[in-house]
């Protein structure tokens, strides 16, 4: 059984699952859910979650080998990932409750380094409830010696519909292949298109910070302060996964790797010991108008 935090406004309820990786086990407006929505007593796997926090990297690290500063650092590989490390470690990780609420609450994971990432971090995530929207604020400081690549992002899976069109402006798009991993950048304008039949799995750059998804029961805004956002979703799949993210997926090994393109353009973030870096996530939701027969 899983212990959790609920919080309410008048128009949305969401549950969190502090030791289940500190995960949204959902998110809903009234009784319909924004999430792929599970009470939190239910779940048996993060994997099951709504949403779950990305730190201190992203998406893939290749092999699950990081290569920094010159040495190569193995990693932990989830099982049923193989051979990547994904996502980090804090979705893996129980997170401690410091402070909650009715609209608010406050959680903390401390990383002390090891097999699954070898510098030391501490991190923090922050919920608020305010009427239609749920605002998140996720923030990690470096407490290792020494200067340490960092990624923030969330992972969130929205319910897809029969009629559910996503729509977001972007300035290119990262090839992915077979082994999941980026091969190169392509101009893209970002999507503007219905999700049924659509199969994308992609790391899009340039992200205005804003993306839409409707159908006829919701309308539903991801705003962000980010400017990195992975779509992933298929015919298969009954949700489109949008997650904002600071990095292109394999970021650090494609820096080390020399693949031509810098820190800012790959969004890779270096942290002197000591120092911080935030994100920001908000979820607007609304109901969709009623079409008139």
């Amino acid at each position: 059984m899983t212990t959790s935090l609920l919080l309410a406004s008048d128009a949305l309820r969401c549950e969190i699952a502090p030791a289940l990786g500190g995960a949204i086990a959902g998110l809903w407006l009234g009784q319909t859910p924004v999430l792929r929505s599970t009470p939190a007593t239910a779940l048996t796997s993060v994997r099951q979650a709504g949403s779950y926090p990305l730190v201190p990297f992203s998406n893939r690290v290749g092999h699950g080998s990081l290569r920094w500063a010159g040495t190569d650092h193995p990693l932990v590989v989830p099982e049923g990932f193989e051979p990547h490390a994904i996502h980090g470690v804090g979705w893996l990780r129980p997170w401690s409750v410091l402070e909650a609420g009715d609209q608010f609450a406050l959680l903390s994971f401390e990383h002390r380094g090891d097999e699954g990432w070898p510098f030391a971090f501490d991190a923090s995530q922050a919920f608020r409830l305010c009427d239609d929207v749920l605002e998140l604020t996720l923030s990690i400081t470096n407490q290792s010696a020494v200067a340490a690549p960092v990624g923030l992002g969330w992972h969130p899976y929205f319910v897809k519909r029969a009629d559910t069109h996503i729509r977001f402006e972007a300035t290119g798009r990262w090839e992915m292949g077979a082994d999941k991993l980026p091969t190169q950048r392509s101009t893209s304008p970002g999507l503007d298109r219905d999700c049924h039949g659509l199969d994308v799995d992609h790391c899009y750059d340039g992200w205005c910070g804003a993306l839409h998804l409707s159908d006829s029961l919701l309308h539903t805004t991801v705003s962000s302060s980010l400017h990195f956002v992975v779509v992933y979703t298929n015919a298969s799949r009954d949700y489109v996964a949008v997650e904002p993210v600071s990095h292109v997926n394999n970021a650090i090994n494609l820096l080390e790797q020399g693949a031509g393109v810098g820190l800012s353009e790959l969004g890779v973030c270096v942290l002197q010991p000591g120092a911080s870096m935030s994100a920001e996530m908000n979820i607007r939701v609304e109901r969709a108008p009623k079409v008139s027969p």
